[in-house]
């Protein structure tokens, strides 16, 4: 299991197969609060990888927020746990990213954690029930209480990039963007200045 698996989801084990799936579009429709919101997340190559069930909150300037509850049940393929500790999720209206906050039980004491990812897509499956789909693309920013900010998985990029032939523009695009993110969260740019606070607060009503 890899070094961000242990990190950010304690108490998973194992690795996963490979999956495709269909979604529709990036700004989502018909979304009521209290609505089940199931995070699905790819690689690159079709692989499956995270999928973490939510209900949604509501919207801001800054995007969509989903409550990410204690005891939710998370997996991918081989690997499976239950959340120790409430989190809210961040799908942004632009930007190649998503934003997961965690509340100060979480075990590894991680505080944010920003996916560099792409393709961000919703789709209705059914009446009440919606998901959202992305591709991760490895890189990560993360703020921790006792390390402060730092970019994780620099290496598990360099090696996709060759092995899962990752175009040089997108490349330079996400590289880019991995930097502005960490210079927002160090500096606790908004969103990252505590505006999950009110989130939780509703997630937990």
């Amino acid at each position: 299991m890899r070094e961000e698996d242990r990190l950010k989801y304690p108490g998973a084990w194992g690795d996963g197969v490979t999956e495709q799936h269909q979604s529709t579009t990036r700004v989502p429709s018909g979304l009521e609060p209290g609505q089940l919101v199931v995070a699905r997340n790819r690689k690159w190559n079709g692989k499956a990888h995270w999928v973490v069930p939510g209900r949604y909150l509501g919207e801001d300037q800054f995007g969509w927020w989903i409550f990410q509850g204690t005891n939710e049940f998370c997996s991918r393929p081989g690997a499976a746990f239950y959340a120790e500790s409430d989190a809210v999720l961040l799908i942004p209206r632009s930007g190649e990213w998503v934003a997961t906050f965690y509340d100060d039980a979480h075990p590894n004491g991680v505080r944010v954690y920003v996916d560099l990812a792409v393709a961000h897509e919703w789709s209705n499956i059914r009446p009440g029930v919606t998901e959202f789909h992305v591709i991760d693309m490895d890189l990560d920013v993360v703020r921790t209480s006792d390390r402060g900010v730092y970019i994780d998985d620099e290496d598990e990029f360099a090696e996709h990039r060759l092995a899962m032939k990752y175009p040089a523009h997108l490349v330079e695009s996400l590289q880019a963007a991995t930097d502005q993110l960490f210079q927002a969260v160090k500096a606790q740019q908004a969103p990252f200045d505590g505006t999950d606070v009110e989130w939780f607060t509703k997630g937990r009503a």
